[in-house]
């Protein structure tokens, strides 16, 4: 039975039967998994498509989110502000969303996020119908509200990723976990192109021609009426098909995110991992926040190439997280995995903006298959971006719930979690700054030497976890 250093069971192989029956210790639910590899299985499908089709509806919005605020009149740095925001309300749900589904279950935890997403999104949508009723202000007023919201319920990963714990014994941990990655990867692939066909003038008209007077047919309201209607098919995939997994469940307490956050920091196993999070994701936060930018500044792209190369991105991720972590990581210590990935990340992030003297200095002038010498270097960096990307998270993931108990893998994922969120809620502004600012390369440089911190904290990092025996698999 494995153990962390407070003692704590992680995986517990035999339980007294006075234990077994008492109404805290396993889920009294009828659609409970069962026991075997099958039902685990099923679980594990259930939850990656609900995870899949829930991220669909968020990536179908993100084509449109500065437009829409420029239409009310706005700048960007309202823009900036509003998807600060959703990581805010991110940061401060995701541990509340992860305790409450150790003590009140995972599926309804789920349930409930999937609902809050679909009044969000519709909200969201009715922007410009408020702007004629309330004027701009309150239509503004409307989006952050709306995007807030969803940023509260997105707080559900935490509570995805413990549900995937749950079901998966620790040597598959980190391989599952990928996968969960991999439905992320894949939302953000086919959500943006389905939100650019929602929003393109052939649909709205079509909408324009079908819908009810009182229901706005435009640019803006498809896309996030086409949000809400993925999360009400998320929810109902949820319903019927999603069983609650049979897991060691947490006496019921007062919820509070300071607590939550205080207790992390007291725990030696989880406090470096909190800390890897927030300073992972506020060092990314500047390829993240820049990365549109730059191309178009330093290689002259349009709208169309940068999302050409968003989508190769986010396609690389799918593959990584899919197939290349959960493959090393049966074979690679998830301490190991983190630490490469932080290093591969320090070297892209640090070469990222260098990119077209690279490719210069090691191809020279000519083209490769139709493609200029820096755009070769950068779609290579971005390769190795992909890869450290892939490795970091999913291992930082993996160790996560290697060193939570058995009754608190919600609570842990949703600290992490909210750490990250807050590390993207503080890293955009402050790597906007520096690009318009300072100079353009400053948000990349930052961001490595911030990820050389993670390697040096990583290296010292251990968080044991026993190959469960046969029996226990």
């Amino acid at each position: 039975m494995a153990v962390n250093d407070s003692g704590r069971s992680r995986l517990p192989v035999a339980i007294p039967l006075a234990e077994a029956n008492r109404p805290d210790r396993h889920v009294q639910d009828p659609r409970t998994v069962a026991d075997s590899d099958a039902g685990r299985r099923r679980a594990l499908v259930a939850v990656l498509a609900i995870v899949f089709i829930d991220l669909l509806g968020f990536g179908v919005v993100i084509p449109i989110l500065p437009f829409y605020v420029r239409d009310f009149g706005a700048s960007d740095v309202v823009y900036g502000l509003l998807a600060a925001s959703y990581s805010l309300m991110q940061f401060a749900f995701a541990p509340l969303l992860g305790g409450l589904s150790d003590s009140r279950g995972r599926r309804p935890v789920l349930m409930l996020t999937l609902a809050g997403n679909a009044v969000a999104w519709t909200v969201f949508g009715l922007g410009g119908e408020v702007e004629t009723v309330a004027g701009t202000a309150a239509a503004l007023a409307t989006l952050f509200l709306a995007r807030m919201l969803a940023g509260a319920m997105g707080g559900n990963i935490a509570t995805a990723q413990a549900y995937i714990a749950d079901v998966t014994p620790p040597e598959r941990r980190a391989s599952a976990l990928g996968l969960v990655g991999a439905a992320f990867g894949l939302g953000f692939v086919f959500g943006p192109a389905l939100g650019s066909v929602l929003a393109s003038d052939a649909v709205v008209d079509a909408a324009a021609g079908v819908f009810p007077s009182f229901v706005p047919a435009t640019r803006f309201s498809l896309p996030s009426f086409g949000a809400a209607v993925l999360s009400v098919v998320a929810f109902l995939a949820a319903w019927a098909f999603l069983p609650e997994p049979d897991r060691q469940v947490a006496p019921a307490r007062r919820l509070r995110i300071v607590g939550q956050f205080v207790a992390a920091a007291r725990d030696a196993a989880l406090r470096p991992l909190v800390l890897a999070f927030f300073v992972a994701s506020l060092a990314f936060s500047g390829i993240q926040i820049a990365f549109v930018p730059f191309v178009a500044d330093i290689y002259g792209f349009d709208a169309s190439q940068a999302g050409l190369l968003l989508t190769y991105v986010g396609a690389l991720g799918v593959i990584n997280q899919g197939v290349v972590v959960g493959r090393l990581s049966r074979r690679v210590a998830a301490e190991r995995l983190a630490v490469a990935g932080a290093a591969l990340l320090v070297v892209a992030l640090a070469t990222f903006p260098f990119t077209p003297e690279i490719g210069r200095a090691v191809l020279g002038g000519g083209d490769v298959v139709g493609l200029g010498p820096g755009v070769v270097a950068m779609l290579a960096v971005l390769t190795v971006l992909s890869v450290g990307n892939s490795l970091l998270n999913v291992a930082l993931s993996a160790l996560v719930s290697l060193a939570a108990g058995a009754e608190s893998q919600g609570s842990a994922f949703g600290v992490t979690q909210g750490a990250g969120s807050l590390g993207r809620t503080v890293g955009p502004p402050v790597m906007t700054a520096l690009y318009a600012l300072v100079v353009y390369w400053s948000p990349f440089v930052l961001g490595a030497v911030l990820t050389v911190g993670v390697v040096a904290l990583l290296s010292t990092l251990r968080v044991t976890g026993a190959v469960p025996t046969t029996d226990e698999r």
